[in-house]
């Protein structure tokens, strides 16, 4: 078996253009995985394999590839930046260790980076800074750092200080061993020299030091107060052995600079992976959750002599068939053993395992504990769900999805591709939790939902490439929903007597606007036996079935709170299903004197623009319905955040680019639902009613 501490499941994320890609493929290529090193902007890089991704030079799935550095074995997920694949980031730090955070020296935090950075909070997992791009023009080393302190509120713990700036980077200055690293003009990672320090950085490079000791020292209280007393000089092990520590606890995040594109500083980041990042068995274990996802005070301990348990985080569909990728937390895996979906119930056997180099593969007999690799045609299996021993059956904790905010209506442009396009949607909707499809039942239109335009052009593209199903794309619709704004108290009767036992239900409830993202909740005050207990549950499933479609347009109900209050029965005619039919005309006759009111997604929209343009930008956004919240100047542009309703978004990076030309950059997530205009609701009820009317016709 390998030995877990020489094991490193890391990830590398950050906004889009900050290099993560780039970086991957320069570890590739140190390591010795690779020997020619392929780019992105040639679209040839090793892990953007799709053909979208290597068109428009963007990641959009992660890919996994294994590497080994000074005897360490190295599991690499190269993840997506754009916000519309923010998914594919969530999921990989699920299943990671630890990660790098990539900022570029010139654009510093970026919208992007702060959701990534939230993900990866609330994953727990420690990171290590890469500053990128240090030989780009207004690339600002020291800004960047500035900015983790103020925007993502994040310690950064400097290690290396870059050598020059733009077209003079030439190395960094390792802080803690006080030596310089400088590369020549080859391009060649390889061709750099340890040398000392240049005579102007000296002092900055002892300051850079004295803080570096002593925010490493923070992890070890006994050793910092004899440190500032004067009792002790700590030697470098020490010093690296407390920044481990405080790295695995989250304390800070060591921060080193170069340039991947030109080879510089890279070695160093890899020594720091070795040296700082956990190993699998250094992070909290994974908890175990019973049926309703609650935990159950147990975890899956990384260790081989464990029950197997591992959870499948992704699943690919590629020209070998159907790819789980499974994160194994504890026991062994050998080919050919039978294991156990918990979600489904179901035992699948293990046909072929094999080791991931992006969209290469190598045959595996056995896999362990901390092993990240792909298991080839399971049947059953989705994202979330957990693999593990028959004999003790376990669930690890699930993963949480965002709900898609978006959706087009499509239909195959000839008549033989409804079967093609019904297939091949199946198997995407299973690689991307983000990813839904519906059937409209007024019209008989496909259609499919997702988190923003870009997302959903890329699914079309892939549609009609991969799986050669050219589709008619209708116009973006918006994922409209309605809430009541009064509270109301009603009472409903329902009788129907017709030769035999009859049917009879009367409830007595007060309908009321309950708190934003409640959802439905319902309760129960009947005191005495006016309305039996046994029939609750049938009055609350009764409210509960009719949230789907609203009063005004058919859209899902939001926020509503239902309280029963009392009610009658008969003895004989009254029954569960005369309370859930009471409770439905209960829903239907007080829901529009209630206020009904038509919501609408508002979207938290982050914009980058050059100085001389910001008012136009600004005057756009209010144009659009924008609240601007922020405004932040920074040494080449002003960045804007403001929240704008997603009706209003669309195609709006075109526009952008006209107004900056073409300089301009955002990006944007749901923030939350608020009440439409008078106006708009009028216009999107209309134009609902007229599509329902054209489909009846059809």
């Amino acid at each position: 078996m390998a030995d877990l501490s020489k094991y490193r499941n890391i990830g590398i994320f950050a906004h889009v253009d900050a290099g993560k890609t780039t970086t991957t493929e320069r570890i590739l290529k140190l390591t010795g995985m690779i020997h020619k090193i392929g780019e992105v902007h040639d679209g040839e890089s090793t892990t953007d394999f799709m053909e979208q991704e290597a068109e428009r030079g963007i990641t959009i799935q992660s890919a996994a590839v294994t590497c080994e550095w000074k005897k360490h074995r190295f599991n690499v997920i190269d993840t997506p930046g754009h916000v519309d694949f923010t998914v594919e980031v969530y999921r990989s730090l699920k299943v990671l260790d630890g990660g790098i955070g990539v900022f570029c020296g010139s654009g510093g935090v970026e919208p992007q980076s702060e959701t990534n950075w939230r993900y990866a909070n609330e994953s727990k997992v420690a990171r290590l800074i890469f500053v990128n791009k240090l030989d780009r023009l207004g690339a600002d080393f020291y800004r960047v750092t500035d900015q983790v302190k103020k925007v993502l509120g994040a310690h950064p713990l400097i290690m290396t200080l870059p050598i020059g700036e733009e077209d003079d980077f030439v190395g960094v200055v390792d802080v803690l061993s006080q030596k310089a690293y400088i590369w020549d003009d080859s391009g060649e990672p390889e061709n750099y020299e340890i040398t000392d320090i240049p005579a102007n950085m000296v002092d900055d490079a002892a300051i850079y030091r004295e803080q570096l000791i002593e925010t490493a020292l923070e992890a070890d209280e006994d050793m910092l107060m004899d440190y500032l007393e004067g009792e002790l000089t700590p030697t470098e092990e020490q010093i690296k052995a407390c920044i481990r520590k405080g790295t695995r606890e989250i304390m800070y995040f060591p921060t080193y600079c170069g340039s991947a594109f030109k080879n510089k500083g890279m070695q160093i980041l890899l020594d720091a992976v070795v040296d700082y990042l956990p190993s699998p068995t250094e992070v909290n274990p994974q908890p175990l959750t019973n049926e309703e996802g609650e935990p159950t005070g147990e975890f899956a301990i990384v260790d081989t002599k464990e029950p197997f348990r591992a959870l499948a985080f992704k699943i690919m569909d590629d020209r070998f068939g159907a790819l789980t990728f499974v994160r194994i937390y504890s026991g062994v895996l050998n080919k050919g053993d039978t294991i156990l979906n918990s979600f489904t119930g179901k035992t699948e056997r293990v046909g072929r395992m094999v080791e991931m180099q992006a969209d290469d593969r190598t045959e595996l007999s056995s896999a362990q504990a901390g092993d990240i690799l792909a298991i080839v045609g399971m049947k059953n299996v989705q994202t979330g769900h957990t693999l593990c021993s028959v004999k003790e059956p376990c669930t690890l904790e699930a993963m949480v999805f965002p709900e898609p905010v978006i959706s087009i209506a499509v239909a195959p442009k000839d008549k033989g591709g409804s079967e093609k396009m019904g297939i091949a949607i199946g198997k995407m909707v299973a690689e991307d939790p983000t990813f839904k499809v519906e059937t409209d039942q007024d019209s008989g239109e496909t259609i499919l939902r997702g988190m923003g335009e870009l997302h959903l052009d890329i699914k079309v593209d892939i549609l009609k490439r991969t799986y050669g199903v050219d589709l008619a794309v209708g116009k973006p619709q918006v994922a409209y929903r309605e809430t009541i704004t009064k509270e109301i108290d009603d009472s409903y009767t329902h009788k129907k007597q017709s030769g035999g036992s009859g049917q009879f239900g009367k409830i007595d409830y007060i309908i009321r606007p309950g708190e934003p993202n409640s959802g439905f909740t319902f309760t129960s005050k009947v005191v005495g036996g006016n309305v039996p207990k046994e029939f609750f549950p049938a009055v609350e499933k009764g409210f509960k079935s009719m949230m789907d479609t609203g009063v005004l347009a058919g859209f899902p109900v939001l926020d509503v709170e239902v309280e029963l209050y009392d009610g009658g029965f008969h003895a004989v005619d009254s029954s569960a299903v005369a309370f859930e039919i009471a409770a439905r005309g209960a829903f239907r006759q007080s829901i529009p004197k209630a206020g009904a009111q038509l919501i609408e997604p508002i979207m938290k929209v982050d914009v980058y623009t050059p100085d001389d343009h910001v008012g136009d930008v600004i005057g756009d956004l209010n144009r659009r319905r924008g609240m601007i919240k922020d405004q932040e100047a920074g040494v080449s542009g002003v960045r804007i955040k403001a929240d704008v309703p997603l009706s209003e978004m669309f195609g709006y990076i075109g526009t952008l680019r006209t107004m900056t030309s073409g300089r301009g950059q955002f990006s944007m997530e749901f923030s939350h639902y608020s009440p439409c205009p008078n106006n708009v609701a009028e216009t999107v009820i209309a134009e609902v009613k007229e599509r329902n009317a054209a489909a009846k016709k059809k």
